[in-house]
């Protein structure tokens, strides 16, 4: 696996003066995802926990739905300068009679960091209906279990205490308990990771679960908790428009600005409990 973290100099300037020292920064590298030895996309990832970003991934492409829907996930071809495996080759083998990806939602081979749904072939493919409806969940979170779950997010972000560079996404129980927590420098990523943990934990879909993001919410975040039967949705920053309306559609709750004692409340009002 590649490194998490990378050392750079960096010279210090400020009201002060100016120092030289060495800086930690968030590593981003390439994934090439393949299924069935097929390249199918490829994403700037912090390197980790690149078999739950896979699963994740595809759960959120609607082509598993559980975690025997696949055979084997396995690195492979990559290799650096020196001959030695990068890691950033991943080779998924579905299982039978798991249809691999429609291409009409296939990706142009590229997604950056921060953008997941760039390269779609067509914009009416990013409305992909879940197989798991995130209406019928019936969970429910109080406005003071959720108020702390910021704070308890950022308390396990240890490679953003290092770097300040990366973004996370936590899923939680009503009682505000942070069962699984992942770190990338691409917002879909981190959501791809947790989600991916879930399908392998045999916990997709999720109706019991919240979804917590330390960023903004995007249209596509939106989607991923769609497909995996998530009814809530919590972000520290701002939802775009697409976002409400998407959560909408789908019976979600979509909470943002979540910070201090404080949030608002865009759809979905029922799980919310004041």
């Amino acid at each position: 696996m590649g490194r998490v973290t990378v050392r750079r100099p960096v010279r210090r300037i400020s009201a002060t003066g100016e120092r030289r020292r060495p800086d930690s920064l968030a590593a981003e590298e390439p994934l090439e995802l393949r299924v069935g030895g097929k390249a199918l996309a490829v994403t700037m990832r912090t390197p980790g926990h690149d078999v739950e970003l896979a699963h994740g991934f595809l759960l959120s492409e609607g082509v598993l739905g559980s975690r025997e829907d696949v055979a084997v996930a396995r690195y492979c071809d990559g290799v650096d300068d020196q001959g030695r495996n990068t890691y950033n080759v991943l080779d998924i083998a579905l299982a039978e009679g798991v249809a691999p990806p429609d291409t009409g939602v296939e990706r142009n081979f590229y997604t950056t960091s921060s953008c997941g749904v760039c390269g779609k072939a067509a914009l009416d493919a990013v409305k992909l209906r879940s197989r798991f409806s995130p209406a019928a969940s019936e969970f429910t979170v109080k406005t003071d279990v959720l108020t702390q779950l910021p704070d308890r997010l950022r308390e396990q972000q240890k490679v953003f205490s290092s770097t300040g560079g990366l973004h996370a996404a936590g899923l939680f129980t009503s009682d505000g308990q942070l069962v699984v927590v992942r770190e990338d420098v691409g917002r879909h990523n981190a959501v791809d990771k947790v989600l991916g943990w879930a399908l392998q934990a045999g916990r997709i879909p999720a109706p019991d679960l919240g979804l917590l993001v330390s960023g903004r919410a995007s249209f596509e975040l939106v989607q991923k908790a769609a497909m995996a039967g998530i009814g809530l949705l919590a972000a520290v920053s701002a939802p775009s428009s697409l976002a409400v309306e998407l959560a909408e559609e789908n019976g979600m709750t979509l909470i943002g600005f979540l910070r201090g004692d404080s949030m608002n409340l865009y759809t979905g009002d029922q799980r919310l409990l004041t």
